[in-house]
């Protein structure tokens, strides 16, 4: 069965949590990571990669020694995602609101980059601001949050935590268009 038709059947089962019901678009996944130093990367963390459609492309583009780090509470994502076999990829089976604890198993206090596609406007507000407030910590000075969302409801929220330091772009071709979100943390 294709990775096409698996995130059809999950996405149909779990629309309420998913936000979505196809993965993301080439377009959307290579204007998401086109800002991205990949040499400079020894980090990378994936919040809410789904099937892997720009977790394919991140992995494209890792230099030698950087890693990436993906967290997906979804079973069915999460078996696809081991699929890929890369050894440069770990896959946990974690929230985002735990960034900060599953880091720091990991011996990691701070990370390059973070690719976020969590639906944010369909999880609890106290959920979401813990994730955007911890994803802010671990960054690194100059690190960015990348964040892709189909409506710009959630600018505000985003601008509470990372200040000034936002910009948005649009991708049409992708099913719905996508607003990303471009978060650097300036100290």
């Amino acid at each position: 069965m294709s990775s096409r038709i698996k995130f059809l059947k999950e996405a149909v089962k779990n629309i309420k949590t998913l936000g979505t019901v196809t993965p993301s678009s080439r377009f959307l996944s290579k204007r998401m990571l086109r800002e991205i130093k990949f040499s400079n990367a020894d980090v990378i963390v994936e919040l809410g990669p789904g099937s892997g459609a720009i977790t394919k492309y991140i992995l494209e583009n890792l230099s030698p020694n950087s890693i990436l780090i993906c967290f997906e509470i979804n079973d069915n994502f999460y078996q696809q995602l081991q699929e890929l076999q890369h050894p440069q990829l770990i896959i946990l089976k974690a929230s985002a609101e735990k960034i900060v604890d599953e880091l720091k198993k990991l011996q990691i206090d701070r990370v390059d980059y973070i690719i976020s596609s969590l639906p944010l406007a369909i999880i609890p507000d106290k959920i979401s601001n813990e994730i955007l407030i911890k994803s802010f910590e671990v960054l690194s000075e100059n690190g960015s949050f990348i964040q892709y969302q189909y409506s710009l409801s959630y600018f505000k929220k985003l601008k509470n935590v990372f200040k000034e330091s936002i910009s948005l772009e649009f991708e049409p071709l992708n099913i719905p268009p996508a607003f990303i979100y471009r978060c650097k943390k300036v100290v």
